[in-house]
C-alpha cells in the first residue's frame, strides 16, 4: 500500500513521529519529516534512510515551528516543490507540559495549546485543499489517550488534545465527501525521550493514576498507526487498555471520575496532605 507513496510526518525527528517515519520507509514509502531542531532532523533522516526498503526511495526534511502558520505553510510548500506532494500526512508534533493549573504560568499553558493543537491544525490547513482537489489522501492526527480522558495535572495538555479530537472528527466529516480519509491516534504513555522529561514535571497525584500501566514502545504505536491506515480506521488506539478506556469513559464516565478521584486521595494521604 505504501510503496512509492509520498508521506509527510511532522514531529518526525523523535518519538512516535520518528518511529512511524522509519516504519513507513521500511514499507517502501517516500518519507519527508518536519520538526524544529536541525541537528535532530539530519540524524533522523539518516536513520530513516537506513531502513529503506528499496534504493529508489526518496527522503527529505524541513525545519519549522509548526505552531506558526507561515512557517508550517512554507515548510510544506518547500517539500511539495521538492516532489513530496503528500498521499499521507501524519501529524505527530507536540509538546507536553504537565503541572497544576494554579501553578502553571500562562506561557506554559499556551505552549501546550500552540504546540499540541495549532501544530496539528496548520499542516492540515496546508495539505487539505490539494487532497480535496485530487479527491484522495489520508490525514492522520496524533492526539492522545489524554484527548478523551484527562488526569490531574493535565489541564493544558488535555485542552490541546481534546481540541485535536474535536477538530479531527469535524475534519473527517468534511473530507469524506471528497474521498479524503482522516484518522485520529490516541496512544497512552509511550516510551520516548519526551515522556522521560514529562515525568519530571508531573505532580505526585498524576503518577498514582499513570503508574497503573507501563509505557508502550513507540515502535508499537507506529505499527498500530500503519495498520490503522491500511484498514482505513478512524480511531487508531494502540493497546487494549486504551481501547477499553475509550469505551468505558463513553459509557460510564462517573466510574472514571471515581477511579481518578480515588487515586488522588490515596496519593495525598500517603504524603500526609489529607
Amino acid at each position: 500500500m505504501f510503496v512509492g507513496k509520498n508521506v509527510i510526518v511532522t514531529g518526525g525527528s523523535s518519538g512516535i513521529g520518528l518511529a512511524t517515519a522509519k516504519a513507513l520507509a521500511g514499507r517502501g514509502a517516500n518519507v519527508a519529516i518536519v520538526a524544529r531542531d536541525l541537528t535532530r532532523l539530519e540524524a533522523a533522516e539518516e536513520a530513516i534512510r537506513h531502513v529503506a526498503k528499496t534504493n529508489d526511495q526518496r527522503f527529505a526534511w524541513a525545519s519549522a515551528d509548526l505552531s506558526d502558520w507561515h512557517e508550517a505553510k512554507a515548510a510544506i510548500d518547500h517539500l511539495i516543490s521538492d516532489g513530496f506532494e503528500p498521499d499521507v500526512l501524519v501529524n505527530s508534533a507536540g509538546v507536553i507540559i504537565p503541572g497544576e493549573f494554579t501553578d502553571m504560568s500562562p506561557e506554559e499553558f499556551d505552549r501546550n495549546i500552540m504546540h499540541g493543537f495549532d501544530s496539528v491544525v496548520n499542516p492540515c490547513r496546508a495539505v487539505a485543499p490539494m487532497m480535496v482537489e485530487r479527491k484522495r489522501g489520508h490525514i492522520v492526527n496524533v492526539s492522545s489517550a489524554g484527548g478523551f480522558m484527562s488526569l490531574y495535572g493535565y489541564t493544558g495538555y488535555s485542552s490541546a488534545k481534546f481540541a485535536v479530537m474535536g477538530f479531527t472528527e469535524a475534519l473527517r466529516f468534511e473530507m469524506r465527501p471528497h474521498g479524503v480519509r482522516v484518522s485520529v491516534v490516541c496512544p497512552p504513555d509511550t516510551d520516548t525521550p519526551g515522556l522521560a522529561h514529562e515525568k519530571t514535571l508531573r505532580p505526585p497525584e498524576t503518577e498514582k493514576s499513570a503508574s497503573i500501566t507501563r509505557p508502550i514502545p513507540s515502535e508499537f504505536v507506529a505499527e498500530t498507526i500503519i495498520k490503522g491506515v491500511e484498514k482505513n480506521k478512524y480511531y487508531i488506539i494502540p493497546g487494549f487498555p486504551s481501547r477499553l478506556a475509550l469505551r468505558l469513559k463513553g459509557l460510564w464516565p462517573e466510574l472514571w471520575f471515581r477511579i481518578v478521584d480515588g487515586d488522588i486521595r490515596k496519593s495525598r494521604r500517603e504524603r500526609g496532605l489529607d
